[in-house]
């Protein structure tokens, strides 16, 4: 099966072509098309909607046709074609949905709607490097999500652990924005820490900020009460300004610390033989290291995973892999009743 795969959830406009085999569910990526908004919405220190909508406007054809290029197919040779039905920013989502309708209907192409979370899910089965053993545990963490997934060998899934207020990509953002470093805050955040780390190899510092939820009885997440505790730290602190790097190695791994912790101790819970990572925050080193650590150290028998760096922002490859499977497992939409659902919750 030859599937193109569209997402614009937020400000990325992307497109994909795999090629998939409904057999073995093995998958290629012929093409992944991705053109990023970062540089406009950087001077707004965050993605407004309505510019991010006219941008998608304008780049949806000619990513779609360099996907199908990079490809080398046609659209005649495509199977089927899946884009991302919510959650996200309504006026994006509408961009990427209603071009499926119009190509569709002009192609003859059955649809698949998929879940953006289960697209970042989903994209640790694009070449995964260790075989998948059920049931699987996946931490998802992204900008606006941050939650623990259970999946059964029939892909099948259950939230166990989700945020109770700021997702973990979130706080990242609102800590890079306190300390005036810029947008998105993750990568900045995270370049300051390893500076900071590099200079300092006791990895120690005086900078107490806590880990919410780390001990409590659920599995669920809060980082609002970090991102205040940052906050009074840099009001009590005359010369935080020169302490930057180590400001941001601390409020980074108390982030680390919480989502390690709880994805260790969901794991024990519930069993899992594998664990995997996803999402955009899934990108960060610190995060992979420590959690791949954590998993050798104490669940010597569970198999870890963690996609391609390319797969773990937003993009249309896992859009596609998760269209693909869900396609064994489900019927296509009639693309006239194609509508996006910005809420849209996972399940």
């Amino acid at each position: 099966m030859y599937i193109l795969g569209i997402e614009t959830s937020c400000d990325e406009t992307a497109a994909s072509i795999i090629k998939a085999n409904p057999k073995t569910g093995r998958l290629l990526v012929l093409a992944n098309i991705i053109s990023s908004q970062i540089s406009i919405h950087q001077k707004y220190g965050g993605v407004v909607p309505e510019v991010a909508a006219r941008e998608h406007v304008l780049n949806i054809l000619p990513v779609i046709n360099e996907a199908l290029l990079t490809a080398k197919i046609s659209a005649k040779k495509l199977d089927l074609i899946a884009v991302t039905k919510g959650p996200g920013l309504i006026t994006s989502l509408i961009t990427g949905l209603e071009t499926v309708r119009a190509l569709a209907f002009a192609w003859n192409k059955p649809v698949m709607e998929v879940n953006h979370i289960s697209g970042h899910i989903f994209s640790n089965f694009i070449s995964p490097e260790t075989k998948i053993k059920y049931p699987a545990l996946i931490l998802t963490v992204s900008g606006g999500h941050t939650n623990l997934v259970l999946m059964d060998k029939s892909h099948n899934i259950k939230i166990i652990g989700e945020t109770l207020d700021d997702a973990a990509g979130e706080a990242y953002d609102k800590g890079a924005k306190m300390m005036g470093l810029g947008y998105p805050g993750g990568p900045i955040v995270s370049k300051y820490a390893a500076e900071y780390a590099q200079t300092n190899p006791e990895l120690q510092t005086n900078i107490d900020l806590p880990r919410p939820m780390l001990n409590s009885t659920n599995l669920n997440f809060s980082f609002s009460g970090l991102k205040t505790a940052l906050l009074y730290q840099l009001k009590k602190d005359k010369n935080w300004k020169t302490r930057i790097p180590e400001y941001c190695f601390a409020y980074q791994q108390a982030i680390i610390d919480v989502l390690v912790g709880k994805t260790i101790k969901a794991a024990k819970k519930t069993g899992a033989k594998t664990i995997m990572l996803s999402g955009g925050v899934s990108a960060n080193k610190e995060l992979r290291i420590q959690l791949k650590t954590k998993v050798e150290k104490e669940l010597k028998k569970v198999n870890f995973l963690v996609p391609a760096l390319e797969y773990t922002t937003d993009n249309a490859a896992m859009i596609a892999t998760a269209g693909f499977f869900k396609y064994l497992s489900d019927k296509p939409v009639d693309f006239s009743k194609l509508r996006v659902d910005p809420s849209l919750q996972l399940k």
